[in-house]
């Protein structure tokens, strides 16, 4: 989940194509690699639209059985972790910069922390329902919403592809000759290298996005502009997307 991070230092098991080239400074940060604005409005409708299910069904059974009402307020806040595993997962980023330029390797490690949170969900809540059957056996019905979490979390185990498809494993190598513009947005800490080069899609111009530790903003930047002294710096805000910035 968004707030599950493994604590590690992966910079030394990073397979650098530029392991020849003396490091200059490397680290890594967890960050919400996209538009967070966007990701923030996305949570906002899908935990509105579920807690108006969710709570709809408990008023439904208030009648029948309070402990069934309860169930499915239950239900709701069960949902709503797995709700931000979609809308706000965060990226490792592992940078390590040289003379001649720098590589950055990123990944979403939500995944391996999506699956138990899914399989205990469903092992609650298949728990809750069998117990409401000793009240009402109609509540047996409620089972398939336990068995669908359980069958998702064997799936979501099971396929590399999708597992793959998750991580959005991504691994960059850049020139500092490449550059044609810096621009730092402090709120973010985030540094903006525009480079214009052919990724196999077709040639393009972007920013290629370096997120910097705290404390560590101006120590990167001044690097960078030591490897490019003749292009432009701004400072602004960046529009970020899941490959680069605008």
């Amino acid at each position: 989940m968004w707030f599950i991070q493994p604590k590690k230092n992966y910079v030394p098991e990073m397979l650098w194509e530029r392991i020849n080239e003396p490091e200059v400074m490397s680290w890594q940060v967890r960050v919400r690699d996209y538009n967070t604005f966007v990701a923030n409005i996305l949570l906002f409708v899908i935990s509105l639209l579920s807690g108006g299910v969710w709570f709809s069904f408990a008023y439904s059974f208030l009648e029948m059985s309070e402990i069934m009402s309860m169930v499915c307020v239950g239900m709701f806040f069960l949902m709503t972790p797995v709700f931000m595993s979609m809308t706000h997962q965060t990226s490792i980023i592992v940078y390590r910069l040289t003379d001649k330029g720098y590589e950055k390797i990123s990944w979403k490690p939500q995944i391996d922390s999506v699956k138990p949170v899914m399989k205990w969900t469903a092992i609650i809540s298949g728990v809750a329902v069998l117990v409401a059957t000793f009240f009402n056996p109609n509540f047996l019905y409620g089972m398939v919403g336990p068995a669908g979490f359980g069958l998702l979390a064997l799936t979501m185990g099971n396929s590399g592809s999708y597992q793959s498809l998750v991580r959005g494993e991504r691994h960059e190598n850049r020139s500092w000759d490449a550059v044609e513009e810096i621009v730092l947005w402090k709120k973010r800490r985030l540094v903006g290298v525009k480079m214009s080069f052919d990724d196999g899609y077709g040639p393009h111009s972007s920013y290629q996005k370096i997120y910097c530790e705290k404390g560590c903003v101006e120590k990167v930047l001044d690097f960078i502009k030591s490897k490019a002294p003749d292009v432009d710096f701004l400072e602004r805000k960046l529009i970020v997307n899941e490959i680069s910035a605008q």
